[in-house]
């Protein structure tokens, strides 16, 4: 009975795609474009029969008709994807800025998972995740031969389970064990602080449709703890995977006045779109640096790309990621979908991004500068200038008087306002001091964006 019903799905199979294939081939011809390949598709009818003949165990027909979709769309890029109905819904979700899982992007390379980037503030961020890693083992379950999709459903999981990563690293001698507990993972796509008066920073961890709008809050906020006298800001995007293409179209046009974004060419009309900026630079033409990383992909490439070409901005830090292709998610009904690569990024002066990236304008490598020891440092004998020699010449603006010509003299300044202004200074060269110390790229970013603002205060200047 099992035969004859296994028969009975093989012929139904073999008619369908007979009939499907006819009435399509005959339309197809009539318009002039490629026939489908009837004799292949013969060949995978064949396949499918034997499987259902021979393999070991029975295989479900939903199964292997999902697999074999699976496979046709991972065959054509990392990027392209069938989505199930867990896939789908997962992927509503997380362009909301909520999700399940470790706080990654990744993607595929010879066959192993690759770390895109570790999302701001996740589990597998504060694990030490790194832009680069290579997860070669899940559990106990090698990735080697597994989808994309079946590894990212084996990471997710249930919020609050444990799962092992076998991660190899370059300038790592042996791959390493890193254990992260799922969570759910609320992602706040803008940050901002000010490094110091008149100068701020601005993160985005990803794009969603909601930043363009949280981008313009946390301008404005800068904007008032600055007392309207913002200099200049750093827009951080190292380790930025991406996201929905109008949270960048809305990222770029907040700094721009005029002319193209970005724009798309693929092979349909829908896939070629032009995208250009509105007059209206929330900064006010105030300096602009942009840091980015190896990490910085997608998205981030088309707003760094945007702002660079249009000279808007410097780009410093390192080289971007590279991915420069567009995916269309096409439902195929209520709940499940094809992710298809349809187009190519371009910036604004024809330069593709796909598998080339963003070159920065200033190179800036992940150095740590070293704290130096606290005795060495107590030892140390302050350098001399040429107001501690003896008998020096005094200057004659007073700023600095003889030493001994000083002595007695009163002070104008009232205790309270000497405290404060030192205080404010010592508290500043601190800051300034942990920034080098614990992010060594955005401290170079800050001294860029300081000789920026300084050389456009000169130009006002000669100007009028």
């Amino acid at each position: 009975m099992g035969k004859i019903k296994s028969l009975t799905s093989e012929i139904i199979l073999v008619a369908i795609i007979t009939l499907v294939l006819g009435d399509s081939n005959e339309a197809i011809a009539k318009s002039g474009k490629a026939v489908l390949p009837l004799e292949q598709l013969k060949q995978f009818s064949e396949v499918y029969s034997r499987i259902k003949h021979d393999y070991v165990e029975e295989v479900d027909d939903k199964k292997l008709i999902t697999d074999a979709i699976s496979g046709m769309l991972s065959g054509l890029d990392p990027h392209s994807a069938y989505l199930d109905e867990e896939a789908f819904t997962e992927l509503r979700v997380g362009t909301s800025g909520e999700f399940g899982g470790l706080g990654i992007e990744v993607g595929m390379e010879n066959g192993f998972i690759k770390v895109i980037s570790p999302i701001d503030d996740t589990p597998a961020q504060k694990a030490g995740i790194k832009a680069g890693d290579l997860i070669i083992r899940l559990n106990d379950k090698s990735v080697k031969g597994m989808s994309l999709n079946d590894a990212v459903k084996i990471m997710r999981g249930k919020p609050g389970e444990p799962i092992d990563l076998l991660v190899v690293r370059n300038g790592k001698d042996a791959p390493f064990k890193v254990t992260i507990v799922r969570a759910v993972i609320k992602v706040k796509s803008v940050k901002s602080d000010m490094l110091e008066p008149g100068f701020g920073y601005l993160r985005i961890s990803s794009f969603q449709s909601k930043t363009p709008a949280a981008l313009k809050t946390a301008i404005e906020s800068l904007k008032q703890k600055s007392n309207g006298n913002l200099r200049g800001l750093i827009l951080d995007l190292r380790n930025n995977p991406g996201g929905v293409l109008s949270g960048a179209v809305g990222v770029s046009d907040a700094f721009l006045r005029k002319g193209k974004i970005v724009y798309t060419e693929g092979r349909i009309p829908d896939a070629i779109m032009r995208y250009d900026a509105t007059d209206d630079d929330l900064l006010e033409g105030a300096p602009l640096v942009v840091l980015v990383n190896q990490g910085s992909a997608s998205a981030s490439e088309i707003v760094a790309g945007a702002l660079q070409d249009h000279k808007r901005a410097l780009i410093v830090g390192k080289k971007t990621f590279g991915k420069g292709s567009v995916q269309t998610v096409l439902p195929l009904d209520e709940k499940t979908a094809v992710k298809l690569t349809t187009a190519q990024y371009f910036t604004p002066s024809g330069r593709s991004i796909q598998a080339k990236g963003i070159e920065p304008d200033i190179v800036i490598e992940d150095l740590q500068i070293k704290k130096s020891d606290e005795k060495d440092d107590a030892e140390m004998v302050a350098p001399l200038s040429e107001a501690d020699l003896s008998g020096h010449l005094s200057n004659p603006g007073g700023a600095n008087k003889d030493k001994k010509k000083q002595e007695g003299k009163k002070d104008t300044k009232s205790e309270p306002e000497k405290n404060g202004a030192d205080a404010d200074k010592t508290s500043q060269s601190v800051k300034t001091k942990k920034l080098a110390e614990e992010d060594y790229p955005l401290y170079e970013a800050l001294n860029v964006l300081k000789s920026m603002s300084l050389i456009q205060s000169i130009s006002k200047n000669k100007a009028e």
